[in-house]
């Protein structure tokens, strides 16, 4: 798949950070690291033709129902202001950083949080600007497939947004086996272009 960006299609990096794209980081995706090349290809491009470049941060605080620590399903990862939580540093950044998870929901798409006690969700910034800048097309690569790029990707759509999926952009965490083809399928499903 070749992206063709232009004014209306926005490119958004998800979660390329160290705790999952560095082999040492406290949830590391396997492979993350090898995605990045590709990653600052998409960036550069989509500067090249005018297009916005977001970028999705973790940011969780020490303490949170998102941890296993605290009654959740994942380790403690993309601490606040922990090089775990800063991007790979190979990775290129040039454009707007949307944190999430940081009062402690769980972030896992860059267009919403939700309370992990209530189930209540809220809106990013993300939306705001996509629809400021009259963006109609999102490419997304980034971490993890089965997981934040699934969440931001079923987002999109329910917002109307074309949406491009390179999958040679991404990889998969895997938590159970087979979570990369039912997250491929779920997307597909709703319509996102993923090739």
């Amino acid at each position: 798949m070749t992206a063709r960006y232009g004014p209306r299609v926005a490119l958004l990096v998800v979660d390329v950070q160290n705790d999952f794209a560095d082999p040492a980081g406290s949830l590391y995706v396997a492979g993350g690291e090898k995605i990045i090349d590709g990653v600052n290809a998409e960036v550069s491009a989509a500067v090249d033709a005018g297009s916005p470049v977001f970028y999705s941060q973790d940011w969780h605080p020490a303490r949170t129902p998102h941890f296993v620590t605290d009654g959740g399903v994942w380790p403690p990862h993309c601490v606040a202001g922990t090089t775990g939580a800063g991007f790979h540093p190979d990775l290129v950044v040039t454009g707007e950083v949307i944190r999430k998870g940081v009062d402690g929901a769980d972030g896992y798409s860059a267009f919403s949080v939700r309370d992990p006690a209530s189930g209540h969700r809220s809106a990013t910034v993300l939306e705001e600007r996509l629809v400021r800048l009259g963006v109609s097309t999102l490419v997304m690569v980034g971490l993890a497939g089965d997981h934040c790029v699934r969440e931001s990707a079923l987002d999109a759509r329910l917002l109307g947004l074309t949406v491009l999926l390179p999958l040679a952009h991404t990889r998969f965490v895997n938590l159970h086996p087979g979570d990369d083809e039912r997250a491929v399928a779920a997307m597909r499903d709703a319509g996102v272009l993923v090739a």
